[in-house]
Order: C-alpha cells, then sequence, then structure tokens
C-alpha cells in the first residue's frame, strides 16, 4: 500500500492524499491554523479511520454470523487538549439498527472493539522512520 501527499500549491496547506493510485482524498487545516478548513485535517482522518475500521468490522462480523445488523453509525469526537502531553483522548458513540437481541448487541459492541484500527490505537507499538529522497 501506498500513500503520498502532495502539495498542491506553493502557498496554503491544501494537499492532495493519493491511496494505492486508485483513490484520492484531500487535506487542509482549519483556519485557525493559516488553512482554508477546505478539506479534514489529519487529526479528522484519524479519528475517520477508527469509526470506519469499526462500521466495517461490524458489518463483516455481522454477516458472517447471520446477526441481523441493518445499519451501523459510529460517532467520533475527540479531546485533543492535552496532546502535547501525549494524550488524545476519543469518545465513541455507536448506533446499531435491527432486530438485535442484547445479547447480540453486548457481542457487536465486544467485536467493535477488536477492529484492527482500535487495535493499532491502543496496542501497537509503532515505529516510524522518515528518510529524504
Amino acid at each position: 500500500m501506498s500513500v503520498i501527499v502532495s502539495s498542491l500549491a506553493p502557498d496554503g496547506f491544501r494537499h492532495k492524499i493519493a491511496i494505492n493510485e486508485r483513490h484520492e482524498l484531500f487535506t487542509d487545516l482549519p483556519t485557525d491554523l493559516g488553512g482554508e478548513d477546505s478539506a479534514p485535517s489529519p487529526h479528522d482522518y484519524f479519528d475517520a479511520a477508527l469509526a470506519a475500521c469499526k462500521t466495517l468490522t461490524l458489518k463483516l462480523y455481522a454477516q458472517q454470523h447471520n446477526i441481523p445488523l441493518t445499519g451501523i453509525s459510529v460517532d467520533v469526537s475527540h479531546d485533543d487538549s492535552e496532546e502535547r502531553q501525549g494524550k488524545y483522548h476519543l469518545n465513541v458513540q455507536m448506533t446499531l439498527e435491527g432486530a438485535l437481541s442484547d445479547e447480540q448487541r453486548t457481542l457487536l459492541h465486544r467485536i467493535a472493539d477488536r477492529c484492527p484500527v482500535h487495535k493499532l490505537m491502543t496496542r501497537a507499538e509503532i515505529s516510524i522512520e522518515t528518510t529524504l529522497a
């Protein structure tokens, strides 16, 4: 997998994100940081990755186990007030739709926390090596 982020103009903060040469997204900074707020910020994508992973994980699990899950909504908000101290708090609220028993709801709630992105964010030791081309 390859993600390439490139500048669109010499000034400004809007950038193009190309993922696997098939998908194109954009990113920008909010206006209070000098951007135009024309696209999600990197923090927005971080939060969105968690929400998307939980949603897709639940949908797949429900299909594989014949659980009548007909819809999912995941709302992620964050508190970054202590980010400089190494703390970033995410609040996740899930809404599950369908004729689900209490047992199925409890199971899906547990499964949501097992999505790969949740695990990466909470358990993985991540190593980043940055080089100049």
